[in-house]
C-alpha cells in the first residue's frame, strides 16, 4: 500500500466516458501478487464499461481467477482491444463488444453474443457509467439528466432482463453502485440520484431472485482512479482528487476488483442483497 500514489498530476480529458492510455499514471488494473486461485474457473462473465478503469480491473481479475470474458464498452477501441489482450494473456477466452448500452435491441443483442461465443452466462457485471459536473441544479439540463439515467440505470435494467434468460441457480450479478449513494454529492446531484436508484435495484433483485438462487449484489466505490474522473472534472479538482478521505490518496482499480471477485464467486454464496464498499475509509450507512 505504501507505493499507492498519495495524488495525481493535473490533466483534462475533453470526452466521456474517457481514455485509460492517456492518463497519468496510469491506473493499476492488478496487483503483480494478486494470484488466482480458480475461484471462476469455467464461469462465463458480461462486464459493461469492461474497456478501462473499474471494469477493466476486473474483467482481468475474473480472467486470473479463470473466467472467460465479454466486455461491453463505448467507442473506446483501443482500451478495449487492451484488455482483451490482458483477458487472452491470462490464458481465458476473451470477446469485445462495441455499442451503446443506453439502446435496448444493443444490450439484448450484446447478451446474445457473448452468450454465443462464450458457451454460456454465469456472471453478469453491471459497471458502465457517465457523470458530469454541475454545481447548480438549473444547469442540470433534460438532455445531460436523461442521458445520465439512460446509461446508469435503464440500462442495467436492459441488459439484466436480457442476462436473466440466460442464467441459472448459482449465477450471479454485481452492480457498480457508489459511496454517492450514501452520502449524495453537491456536484454530481444526477450521477448521485442513479447511484441510488442502483443500490436500491440490487436490493429488490436480490428478493426478486432469491428462490431461483441467483445472487444480486454490489460495490460501491469511492474516489478510484479511472478514466471518468479526468475526464469529469476540471484539472485542479483532478490534481485534489482522493485528498478529503482518510486514506488522503485515491483508490486503484486494483484495489476495488477482489470484491467484485468474491461477490461473483462461491466466496460469496451467502450474500445477496448487500454492498461492499471500497472508499477509502468514508464512514457511511449500509
Amino acid at each position: 500500500m505504501a507505493n499507492k500514489p498519495k495524488s495525481v498530476p493535473a490533466q483534462k480529458q475533453e470526452e466521456q466516458p474517457g481514455k485509460e492510455y492517456k492518463m497519468t499514471p496510469q491506473p493499476e488494473y492488478i496487483r503483480e501478487s494478486y494470484k488466482g486461485s480458480d475461484k471462476l474457473k469455467g464461469k462465463k462473465a458480461l462486464i459493461t464499461g469492461g474497456d478501462s478503469g473499474i471494469g477493466r480491473a476486473v474483467a482481468v481479475h475474473f480472467a486470473r481467477e479463470g473466467a472467460d470474458v465479454a466486455i461491453v464498452y463505448l467507442n473506446e477501441d483501443k482500451d478495449a482491444k487492451d484488455t482483451l489482450k490482458l483477458i487472452e494473456k491470462e490464458g481465458r477466452k476473451g470477446l469485445i463488444i462495441a455499442g451503446d448500452i443506453g439502446d435496448e435491441a444493443f444490450c439484448k443483442k450484446a447478451v446474445k453474443q457473448a452468450v454465443k461465443e462464450l458457451g454460456g452466462l454465469d456472471v453478469l457485471v453491471n459497471n458502465a457509467a457517465e457523470q458530469h459536473e454541475q454545481t447548480d441544479l438549473k444547469d442540470i439540463t433534460k438532455d445531460q439528466l436523461q442521458q445520465t439515467f439512460q446509461t446508469n440505470i435503464f440500462a442495467m435494467f436492459y441488459i439484466t432482463k436480457a442476462a436473466l434468460e440466460h442464467m441459472k441457480e448459482g449465477s450471479a450479478i454485481v452492480n457498480s453502485t457508489s459511496v454517492t449513494s450514501y452520502r449524495g454529492s453537491d456536484h454530481l446531484m444526477d450521477y448521485a440520484a442513479t447511484k441510488g436508484a442502483i443500490t436500491a435495484f440490487t436490493r429488490s433483485l436480490s428478493g426478486n431472485l432469491a428462490e431461483k438462487k441467483i445472487r444480486v449484489n454490489a460495490v460501491a466505490p469511492g474516489p478510484i482512479w479511472t478514466p471518468l474522473i479526468p475526464a469529469s472534472f476540471g484539472e485542479k479538482k483532478v490534481k485534489e482528487f482522493g485528498q478529503n478521505v482518510p486514506l488522503k490518496r485515491p483508490g486503484q482499480p486494483s484495489e476495488v476488483a477482489p470484491a467484485y471477485v468474491f461477490l461473483a464467486s462461491e466466496d460469496g454464496s451467502y450474500m445477496t442483497g448487500q454492498v461492499i464498499h471500497v472508499n477509502g475509509g468514508e464512514q457511511v450507512g449500509s
